[in-house]
This record gives C-alpha cells, structure tokens and sequence, in this order.
C-alpha cells in the first residue's frame, strides 16, 4: 500500500502530460485559412444577418447620426455640462483648429500654409442658424474635402465639440452680463516674457486686490 501511495502520483503526472498536447493542440482553423467543409472554401464565417457587437447595439439613433429621420435635429442628446465643454475644447483644439483655428473664424494653421480651400468661418448666419445636429453629421460623415472623423472621434466626444462650437459662436456676441460682469472682450495677457516659439510664454501673475487676497 505505501508502494502504491509513492506511485499515484507518479502516474498521475504521466496521465496528465499524455493529454496536455491533445489540449493545447486541438482541430481548428486559422484565420482567413482556406477549408474545404464549406461550400465558399471559407473557414471564417460571417456574421448572423442582425446580429450587434456587445456594446454596439446603438439603439439611440440620434445620438449616432444627430438625424431626426432624414433631417438633423437641434438639440443636445445629454445635458451639457462644464467638464463636456472643456472636454470639448481639448477635442476641437486637437482636430478642428488645425484647420478652423481656436476661435473658428476659419483661419487655422493648415490654410494659412497653402490649403486648397478655407474652411469656412462658424460665425456666419447660415452656421450660427445651422441645427447641432448638422455639424455633429459633419464631424462624422466629412463635408466637402473636410474627412470624416468617425474613426478618431467618439461620438460622446463629436456632441462636446459641438457643444463647444456653439460656445465659440456664442461668445461672439457675448455681453458683459453673459460674462458675469468680466470685460468684453477680455483684455490681452501680460507678458513676463514673450517666448521664442520655442518655450512657451510666461504669463505676469494677477495682481491681489483687497477684495481678493493672495
């Protein structure tokens, strides 16, 4: 019997080895390899007709197309708040400014060096008129020359642009009042140094006021 206890687990490692290439090597097909079992030769399969990815069931039509039916829609599918807007500015300033510049008067970077055409200006009637949901099908269908942006840009973060966008064409006819009494428009920072282009500006620290100490 103490034989036998010294034994098992002995064999029990060469049962378990004996079947360990059976389990790591088992019949499959590799990817995009040709098989002979199906009539088009194809080991991989397609898709169920209707079947959705997990996590893309996309059932909030307007949120992915800003299209009501056929017609973009003029409202924001979630409540926009501060932390939207500036996470819409460091999209916009990241993918659009390049080519409509910071403040979207369409006279970004990428014109000013040789661009076929000028993008045109988000202050105008027509764009200030336009519904929120037109420039989000812009941002994700392209217009023109302009590419679509569907692959770089999630469509949360296309609606916070868009919201951010309509920041910048409202804040050209901002009063003092919609500014919480600041002055309109702001005035220039003061420089301690201007920078070379290549370090970055320093900026001169706000003077304390006996209303607001330092």
């Amino acid at each position: 019997m103490a034989r036998f206890r010294k034994l098992a687990p002995l064999a029990l490692v060469i049962l378990t080895a004996g079947c360990r290439i059976d389990m790591h090597v088992q019949p499959r097909e590799n990817p995009l390899a040709k098989s002979d079992f199906f009539p088009d030769h194809r080991s991989a399969r397609p898709l169920v007709e209707g079947s959705v990815a997990r996590g893309e069931l996309r059932a909030d039509k307007y949120f992915y197309t800003g299209k009501l039916g056929n017609n973009p829609g003029d409202y924001m599918p979630f409540a926009v708040t501060r932390d939207d807007l500036t996470r819409g500015q460091v999209r916009y300033n990241i993918y659009c400014a390049p080519c409509h510049s910071r403040v979207g008067d369409g006279n970004g970077y990428v014109p000013s060096r040789g661009f076929a055409r000028k993008p045109p200006s988000f202050h105008i009637e027509r764009l200030e008129k336009a519904p929120v949901g037109y420039i989000y099908g812009v941002i994700t269908e392209g217009f023109g020359i302009m590419p679509d942006y569907s692959s770089q840009i999630p469509p949360d973060d296309r609606w916070r642009i868009v919201a951010y966008i309509r920041a910048l064409q409202l804040s050209q006819h901002a009063t003092s009042a919609n500014a919480g009494g600041h002055e309109i428009p702001s005035p220039a920072p003061q420089l301690l140094d201007p920078g070379t282009g290549a370090t970055l500006p320093r900026v001169k620290p706000a003077e304390a006021t006996p209303e607001d100490p330092k």
